[in-house]
C-alpha cells in the first residue's frame, strides 16, 4: 500500500467512533526502516474543541483495523 492511499483514509477512534483526522506523514525507525508512527493532522472541529495541537502521533501498535475507507485506532 502506498502512502498516498493511506492519506485518503479517515482515522477513526474505535472507542467513540469519532473521526480524528488524516495521515500527513510517516515516521520510520532509522535502524531497520520499519514504519513506527503515523503523523495525523487533526480535523479542525476536533482540534478546536479539545486541543490546540494540530498534529498527533499514532503508533503502529494502536492501529486495530485498516479498511477500504478508514483506519480504526485505539487511543484514550
Amino acid at each position: 500500500m502506498k502512502l498516498s492511499e493511506l492519506q485518503r483514509k479517515d482515522i477513526v477512534n474505535i472507542k467513540d467512533g469519532k473521526k480524528i483526522g488524516r495521515i500527513v506523514d510517516v515516521e520510520f525507525d532509522p535502524v531497520n526502516g520499519y514504519m513506527i508512527k503515523f503523523i495525523i493532522e487533526r480535523y479542525h472541529f476536533v482540534r478546536n474543541l479539545f486541543s490546540n495541537i494540530d498534529e498527533i502521533s499514532i503508533k503502529f501498535t494502536q492501529i486495530k483495523k485498516m479498511g477500504e475507507d478508514v483506519i480504526l485506532i485505539d487511543i484514550n
